[in-house]
């Protein structure tokens, strides 16, 4: 298919806010309509096949058809395609050559959201996908003390997880420990330095509020802990916010808008707090950041609150080289890494400020770091569903196939999510993932 001019060709993509407010925005008839007309540009493309597997099943249902084209697939297989798109935007930022400003208009990832947001409005939920996607209620039921023993044995136990398989949680996929000693309770325990700000620089303040996220809180309170170790290391005091909820990114890709609405006015106050008294926002998990970073203020392109959060929030190593590039950062490190296989996350990459990690990483001395760009199919929930576990694993096998191949001191995720995944797929008896917080952490000795 020839692609017309494009006018514009040297501007940069641009995103254009989620219309989601609009009465039309849910009306099915339009959205059908809509992928019909991005499906067959798609087709025609396939520059995306080797991302998700919303590609592969999209073009396989062309090519089944009796007219392989768009007009011969049924309307009603649309929703496969749907369905195996998690929102990574990989495609938008790093594929598709017909985003805005192009005349095609392109935003697969958004146009997908608007599909899951229809389909939600319409048919709601499974009771499994509900679950999932509460994180806070799950994690704080599970993470009682009695109860998290109790939870986290049972889930490693075959048996009961082939019984979780009737309710379509795949018997194969790892599923996350909860722990009743959380992040929020790790620092306020353990925080030693007195809430006096570092020497600033031009774009971070020297103090840091940390936002823990669910996942890191309940889930990998040892990684947040490391976060605070490595700060307070270089002089930067931690702080917490008087209290906190679940981002709203597993709600964003169950397409319940609503309740997205809802995460960011109970976040958005406490985080503005935090700023207005002159401290920065640290998030550990990458899908959190870019929360704030950028689907917040594409659901609310109005709301000045959320452009200041837009603005002072950071990802962990993003802070970190920001200070090293005005030499404000501590470069004491006691212990080499050696060889690391570092896979950076799709929601860290499309964050659009380099390999900061891989950058903090390779100061550490006698360390050489390799970089793994390809997605792991985790997203949170999609793997550990039985539907869509084992093409979870397929999308994440070039990734387990470097790691086995370069055989490496450490490997690992700033998604600790992507390192269990990578972790699923290589041999019986291999290391544990080692999140670069923590890489961090040993190299500086602490």
């Amino acid at each position: 298919m020839a692609s017309p001019k494009r006018e514009g060709s040297l501007e940069a993509a641009t995103r254009h806010p989620l219309d989601w407010k609009n009465p039309d925005f849910y009306n099915e008839a339009s959205v059908l309509k809509e992928m019909e007309r991005v499906f067959d540009l798609c087709h025609g493309c396939r520059r995306c096949v080797s991302l998700c597997n919303s590609f592969p099943t999209l073009f396989d249902l062309v090519d089944n058809s009796e007219s392989m084209e768009v007009d011969g697939v049924k309307k009603e297989d649309y929703w496969q395609v749907v369905d195996h798109c998690y929102l990574c935007d990989l495609c938008y930022m790093t594929k598709c050559p017909y985003t805005p400003p192009h005349e095609w208009n392109i935003d697969f990832p958004h146009l997908m959201l608007r599909a899951k947001a229809v389909h939600f409005k319409k048919d709601g939920a499974s009771m499994r996908d509900k679950l999932l996607t509460s994180t806070d209620l799950v994690g704080s039921l599970a993470g009682i003390p009695v109860v998290s023993t109790v939870v986290n044995s049972l889930n490693q136990n075959a048996t009961f997880r082939k019984g979780l398989a009737k309710v379509g949680i795949h018997p194969n996929a790892i599923v996350p420990a909860y722990h009743s000693k959380t992040a929020r309770k790790l620092i306020n325990e353990e925080k030693t330095l007195e809430p006096t700000a570092a020497e600033p620089t031009s774009r971070t303040t020297g103090k840091v509020a940390i936002f823990t996220t669910c996942y890191g809180n309940r889930n990998a309170p040892d990684t947040v802990e490391d976060l605070m170790k490595v700060f307070e290391h270089n002089g930067i005091p931690v702080a917490l916010m008087a209290k906190e909820q679940c981002c709203g990114m597993p709600k964003l890709e169950l397409g319940d808008l609503d309740a997205v609405a809802a995460a960011k006015e109970a976040n958005i106050p406490q985080m503005l707090a935090m700023i207005n008294d002159g401290w920065d926002i640290v998030a550990p998990i990458p899908s959190c950041v870019l929360m704030f970073k950028q689907e917040l203020p594409l659901m609310f392109p109005d709301d000045e609150d959320v452009k200041t959060v837009k603005q002072r929030i950071f990802d962990p190593f993003e802070y970190l080289m920001l200070r090293h590039r005005e030499a404000k950062l501590k470069t004491d490190f006691k212990q080499s890494l050696g060889k690391v296989a570092y896979h950076t996350a799709c929601h860290l990459r499309v964050q659009n400020i380099g390999y900061k990690t891989r950058e903090m990483l390779e100061l550490v001395p006698d360390t050489k770091v390799e970089l793994l760009e390809r997605c792991s199919g985790h997203d949170g929930t999609y793997a550990v569903k039985a539907e869509f576990h084992e093409i979870s694993m397929k999308i994440c096998r070039p990734i387990v196939s470097k790691v086995k191949q370069s055989k490496p001191d450490y490997y690992g995720s700033d998604c600790p999510m992507a390192g269990d995944q990578i972790e699923n797929g290589l041999d019986e008896g291999a290391n544990a993932p080692t999140h670069p917080l923590t890489m961090l952490r040993i190299a500086y000795g602490l």
